[in-house]
């Protein structure tokens, strides 16, 4: 054990030692010393919080000949199971990986072995891990077995993706959700690691190693082995969350904040300058985005619910910083800054250069937050405008007034004509003007017509069948040869006619026609109907080589 590594060496051994999962451990103790036990086990959860190790657990407590439940161990020389299943060389405990065995045939060995009975043990447990990546046919092949399995068979499955899972298997198994472990308790799990190790590391550093780990005790426990090698060359040196720091690629989250703050005042120069910096210290882009993210809620945290409280994510120091710079930023700049920060994530799976693209990132970044203040700057102009305007439309009237006391009527109404009015209000009367109602399908092709939106009548007419038309939202179905841009030019003109957005969906009824297609079918009713009048009959007798093609109601 000695030179194994550390994720393996202290992996649980029993129940207790399950940090994070103490309900799940309970109610599985608790069924096993009731014999209650289900025919399958459905273990879900991420990566690395214990899945495969509690799957072990339960095959010991059911085959080992102590009360194992209950604490008991085994002696190193008595003839038990709970070694062999620990090394995972037990005969009647088997381990199957579905993501290398994922066919029919693979199962269909695996149910013919059921049949037999234990060699050892009192039960014969088969352990399905990534059971997700079974095939179609493969669940189907498993279902009867994993509904009635002979009384000495027990199923244990373990997943990472239990959407991935047919209905029909998770109603046969009974299903244990492993949650992600608290950043506390793997702190705290780690601390005890690091003392049995004699590891010299400090508290800050662990509490990075166990931000990172995202709830994750195995990849916790990797990163910190990995940290401990560095140390274990120099057993006098402490490590420190600088050294964890560039181990992994992070940035300090304070240095990110400090470039948020040259970002907020513009300063694309020293923005620049700081994120140099930061890839000079072997900042991962990757990460330094993520982190991005988190300093961002911290922000929109700060900016809706007020001071932060103490928190293990973050520093005092940092909370002092978050608390003064977000006072530059809004929550409009932040859900901006946000999908920049999602897009750009995706870029870097498309551009070659990381560096590149974080100093783009970071330069439009900086544009945004301008485009946030110019916005608001012409805002507050246009109120200076109507303020102005307001006064002196007051002024004028007062005017008006005086001249009306001692000139008469004929000044005050001279006077009224030189009144001017705001040109922001002028454009809004008229807006509000322009606006018109659209209450059915027809109106908004005449709406159309009027506008000499020849293309969007067209499609209206010919191309669009009409499901049903209310006030905001009109469900159309369509044919082929509809313009590829309909919907969004329909939407656009429909939000500048009526001055509201209108949900524009899509339905495959196949019932549905078009305008055209039903004044056509109403202009064939009308000829055969008119083609039965003695009228039509004496045109036929008269002029035999004639087509009656189109009636026309006359003036």
């Amino acid at each position: 054990m000695k030179n194994k590594i550390l994720a393996l060496k202290y992996r649980p051994q029993e129940f207790k030692d399950l940090i994070g999962q103490e309900v799940m451990s309970e109610t599985i103790t608790n069924a096993i010393k009731l014999d209650k036990t289900p025919n399958a086990y459905l273990l879900t959860g991420i990566r690395g919080v214990g899945k495969t190790t509690t799957a072990r657990l339960i095959a010991k407590a059911l085959n080992c000949t102590k009360n194992f439940s209950e604490g008991e161990k085994c002696k190193s020389d008595e003839n038990c199971h709970c070694k062999e299943i620990v090394d995972s060389n037990h005969m009647d405990v088997l381990e199957m990986d579905a993501a290398s065995k994922t066919g029919i045939d693979d199962i269909r060995e695996l149910i013919e072995n059921s049949k037999y009975s234990p060699t050892s043990a009192k039960y014969k447990i088969f352990i399905i891990d990534e059971v997700h990546m079974l095939s179609k046919q493969a669940f189907n092949g498993l279902l009867k077995t994993l509904e009635e399995p002979p009384p000495s068979l027990k199923f244990i499955l373990a997943t990472t993706e239990v959407r991935k899972i047919p209905v029909t298997i998770l109603s046969r198994c009974q299903r244990f959700d492993l949650k992600r472990v608290s950043i506390n308790k793997i702190c705290d799990h780690l601390k005890n690691i690091s003392k049995n190790e004699k590891g010299n590391i400090s508290e800050e550093a662990i509490q990075l190693i166990a931000r990172t780990s995202e709830g994750s005790v195995r990849d916790a426990i990797s990163l910190l082995d990995r940290a401990l090698i560095s140390q274990s060359i120099n057993p006098n040196k402490t490590i420190n969350e600088y050294d964890v720091r560039k181990m992994l690629g992070l940035a300090d989250k304070s240095k990110i904040i400090s470039l948020f703050k040259e970002i907020l005042s513009g300063n694309e120069k020293e923005a620049i300058r700081s994120l140099n910096q930061l890839i000079d210290d072997g900042l991962d882009a990757k990460n330094f985005l993520n982190d991005i993210l988190e300093v961002l809620y911290l922000f929109s945290r700060r900016i809706n619910l007020g001071p932060i409280e103490k928190d293990l994510s973050i520093s005092e120091t940092e909370v002092e910083m978050v608390d003064k710079y977000s006072k530059n930023i809004d929550i409009q700049d932040i859900s901006l800054f946000w999908q920049l920060t999602i897009k750009t994530i995706d870029d870097l799976r498309i551009v070659s250069n990381e560096n590149l693209t974080l100093e783009m990132y970071i330069i439009q970044l900086v544009h945004l937050k301008g485009l946030g203040m110019e916005k608001k700057d012409t805002k507050r102009n246009e109120q200076d405008i109507l303020s102005r305007e307001n006064y002196s439309n007051e002024k004028i009237e007062e005017k008006n007034v005086e001249m009306k006391l001692s000139n008469g009527t004929k000044s005050q109404l001279k006077s009224t004509n030189q009144i001017k009015t705001s040109p922001i209000k002028k454009i809004n009367e008229k807006k509000e003007k322009s606006k018109i109602e659209i209450t059915s399908f027809q109106d908004l092709i005449e709406q159309s017509n009027k506008e000499k939106e020849i293309e969007l009548k067209y499609d209206l007419e010919r191309n669009v069948k009409l499901v049903s038309f209310n006030k905001g939202k009109i469900d159309i179905s369509f044919n082929e040869k509809l313009n590829k841009n309909f919907i969004k030019n329909l939407t656009e003109k429909l939000l500048q006619w009526t001055g509201e957005r209108w949900i524009i969906s899509l339905s495959k009824n196949a019932e549905a026609k078009s305008i055209y297609e039903k004044n056509l079918e109403n202009q064939n009713k009308t000829i055969e109907e008119f083609k039965k009048s003695k009228i039509a009959k004496d045109l036929e007798t008269a002029f035999p080589d004639a087509k009656l093609t189109e009636i026309k109601e006359g003036e």
